[in-house]
């Protein structure tokens, strides 16, 4: 069940509930939550189209964005009142468009004769006696399929209601989203009370049948509270967090790096570069970071501003080679819009792939030390550098981890927005570097076929394309960084899968044979599978919401205890470097949240045609896309994600 929550431009914000029973261990439970969701404003295609674009004509529409907007949404037709899912546009407007038309034989009424070339505009004027006043001049929705095209004039087209919009959403509508589905928790467990009784799973046929009952109360389950664990900085500073959170005031990094030969390059006309190279001067010194003065500012050259973004990229790389007596070490780039520029993804791609630079992206609508402080951490970290250490990992005491040589590895994917089934998925696996420390990782990116939970990119033949699977590759980073050690444990934390798609027992084998292949003859699995679920907790007279996360443990051959466990999946969420509070998902899985998410903007789906082929290699899935790039060997290890 859904309700009315919010209009936003051509958008409904929807707000309702999901359910489903899983199997846990006190029993059959069923699992409720509040749900938001955007559902598209219906009325005419051409307000739609109006109020997308914040345009006033139809002679101002970008006809290539309308087509991406309008595919796969479904119309309604006047004055028939036939429903039809929009394929895409004519070529041509309904004046010059012509296809052929079929006629009935004038003799009996019933057999064809002979087709007759004819316009849109033609048919609807002759046969239809319908005159079209304002979409003449414009493309048709095409409501057919590919090799047999149905046309229909825009005007005559209304969006039925009730469309989920499946598009990737703005920042800003995404932001817009996250604030009107915000609520207290009293409230949202008033809300989730009021919904199961509306439900009425009491009354329900089939649950009758089976003899469940529903119990109408939230189970309530018993708890414990957790020791912050102690973290280290630099100068042999140190501190325990209060509250999941601490900062870096009279601190400095713990292994600061040293950032020379770099520049500044800016496409934006609105940031204060005065306060921002004084307060980066001020906080790097504060922080221990050796920061030698940039070479310069470049600016844009205006002529350019209105060029694609991949050319703006080009243009403005040009001017670094003209300015610099070599390649930079780092690049901080502020963009032109915040967040949401196109730019982003072309300028990481050319940085990371083409030329292996580090690069910090920025957009500032405030600059103060909290900001620059906290792009510090962020840069720091991609430059080799730690920001904090837990106390544990100096003092190798964490749980059977310090004891063996152990690597961690966090997998995620990301997927292209709902409803694009052309675009492909990315894959991302981290890894935890430098034994004994879990603070340390680098990531190894692959894609794979759109919507697709399970990796298929962990192990793959030596001879096939000289691709030999993530967790080799990431295997033999550990060797490097670790020198004349081996991993005898490894921890695999996955996110975003049910258990039935996640690593059994038998996908053990191609690591055995992996470690085999090293001559590694101990191997030790530990698996994890996360689930999410949301904890009410009871403080004095407050109720307070603690999203958690559960792990549910598949397999373990080290011999976690549960305590040990515990310790271990909490001193990691203390060790997210661009952070300074304690997440609430261990630092190795949002990393490969980050990683994947970051190399997918490295092309940009969104903007390519329907008719864009495959590279070779780059096909998956019968999806078109273009070969996902390698990153570059100065950055490949860098923690790039960060």
């Amino acid at each position: 069940m859904f309700f009315f929550a919010n209009t936003r431009r051509n958008k409904v914000v929807f707000w309702g509930f999901h359910s489903s029973f899983r199997a846990t261990q006190s029993g059959l439970s069923l699992n409720m939550d509040v749900s938001t969701t955007m559902i598209v404003k219906p009325g005419k295609v051409m307000d739609f189209l109006f109020e997308n674009q914040n345009v006033r004509s139809l002679r101002e529409i970008d006809w290539i964005k309308a087509k991406r907007m309008l595919k796969n949404l479904r119309i309604k037709t006047l004055p028939s009142n036939l429903e039809y899912k929009i394929i895409g546009l004519s070529e041509k407007t309904c004046r010059e468009q012509r296809f052929s038309l079929k006629q009935k034989n004038q003799r009996d009424g019933y057999s064809p004769s002979e087709a007759i070339d004819i316009t849109v505009f033609q048919y609807y004027a002759e046969y239809r006696q319908i005159h079209l006043e304002y979409s003449a001049d414009c493309p048709c929705l095409d409501v057919g399929k590919p090799k047999r095209p149905v046309y229909i004039p825009l005007e005559l087209c209304d969006l039925i209601s009730l469309q989920r919009y499946t598009k990737a959403l703005s920042n800003l509508l995404r932001a817009s989203l996250v604030e009107k589905s915000r609520q207290k928790p009293r409230d949202r467990m008033q809300a989730l009370t009021g919904a199961l009784n509306q439900s009425n799973y009491g009354a329900d046929p089939l649950i009758n049948a089976t003899g469940i009952t529903i119990s109408t109360t939230f189970t309530q389950v018993e708890g414990r509270v957790l020791e912050p664990p102690k973290l280290k900085f630099g100068r042999g500073g140190d501190m325990v967090p209060r509250g999941g959170r601490w900062n870096f005031n009279n601190k400095t990094l713990v292994e600061p790096s040293r950032i020379s030969c770099w520049v500044v390059v800016n496409f934006s006309a609105r940031c204060d570069l005065n306060a921002l190279k004084n307060n980066l001067r001020v906080c790097s010194q504060a922080k221990g970071i050796e920061l030698d003065p940039p070479f310069g500012v470049i600016e844009e050259n205006p002529q350019f501003k209105r060029s694609p973004a991949p050319v703006r990229v080009d243009k403005m790389f040009e001017a670094i080679r003209q300015r610099l007596p070599g390649p930079p070490s780092f690049i901080l780039c502020i963009l032109p819009e915040r967040k949401n520029s196109d730019i982003y993804g072309p300028w990481k791609r050319k940085c990371l792939v083409d030329h292996g630079i580090v690069t910090q992206c920025i957009a500032p609508t405030k600059i103060n030390d909290q900001y620059v402080t906290n792009m510090l951490l962020k840069i720091n970290a991609k430059m080799g550098g730690i920001n904090s250490l837990l106390s544990v990992e100096l003092s190798n005491a964490i749980p059977l981890v310090s004891r063996n040589p152990t690597i961690i590895f966090g997998m995620d994917v990301s997927h292209g927005s709902p409803g694009r089934a052309d675009v492909p998925s990315i894959a991302a696996v981290v890894s935890s570097r430098k034994w004994p420390q879990i603070s340390r990782y680098r990531a190894s990116v692959r894609a794979q076929s759109a919507r697709v939970e399970m990796i298929d990119g962990l192990f793959k033949p030596i001879s096939h394309d000289k691709d030999e699977g993530m967790i080799r590759e990431l295997l033999d980073d550990f060797y490097l960084s670790t020198p004349k050690l081996k991993p005898k444990n490894i921890i695999i934390f996955r996110d975003g899968v049910s258990e039935s798609q996640f690593i059994t027992r038998n996908s053990s084998k191609p690591i055995q044979k992996l470690m085999s292949h090293q001559e590694q003859s101990l191997i030790i699995k530990f698996v994890i599978l996360r689930a999410t679920t949301s904890i009410y907790v009871h403080k004095m007279d407050r109720l307070e919401l603690r999203d958690l996360r559960i792990h549910q443990v598949l397999r373990d051959e080290i011999g976690f205890s549960a305590d040990e466990l515990q310790e271990l999946v909490h001193s990691l969420s203390y060790v997210y470097q661009r952070s300074t509070t304690a997440i609430s998902v261990v630092a190795p899985i949002c990393y490969a949240h980050l990683a994947a998410g970051q190399v997918a903007q490295f092309v940009k789906f969104d903007d390519m045609s329907d008719t864009a082929s495959s590279h070779s290699g780059g096909g998956v899935g019968g999806s078109s896309f273009t070969q996902l790039p390698k990153l570059h060997d100065k950055v490949s290890s860098s923690m790039f994600f960060c």
